[in-house]
């Protein structure tokens, strides 16, 4: 199987910790100001409001956060949806540490925490999609 290779643009597009804590808030609220992250953010950790602005500000330089300021307070948005950021970050991870198998990284993912019946079966649905597509 032949690896993608990243640009040191898009590589630099992937988000920090402290980035996708505040894209995680971000993709769970829609949208949101400066306060409405932080408010959230404090309640997990100390994190000041100026850290969070800073940090978002950043992401919006990045590519990350869109940021309307026809608005007071500003409101930022998710430049990225979820999906589309877990799959650039699972594929960097599987092609660097994994070799590129997909399997390995699965099979290592579900060792590492203990699975619940319902995401088992979750996972079988998906395999049972995959394979009859393969067909």
């Amino acid at each position: 199987m032949a690896k993608k290779k990243v640009s040191r643009k898009a590589a630099a597009k992937k988000p920090t910790d402290a980035e996708l804590a505040i894209l995680g808030v971000i993709w769970d609220l829609g949208s949101a100001t400066v306060r409405e992250v932080h408010g959230v953010l404090s309640a997990e950790s100390e994190t000041g409001q100026t850290t969070v602005l800073k940090h978002m500000q950043i992401m919006v330089e990045k590519g990350l956060l869109r940021k309307d300021a026809s608005v007071r307070p500003q409101v930022f948005s998710a430049a990225v949806p979820r999906e589309r950021t877990q799959e650039q970050m699972l594929g960097h991870v599987m092609d660097g540490a994994f070799s590129g198998s997909a399997g390995n990284l699965v099979l290592q993912a579900l060792s590492m925490r203990e699975t619940s019946a319902e995401e088992l079966a979750e996972i079988r649905r998906m395999l049972d999609e995959l394979e009859g597509g393969a067909s």
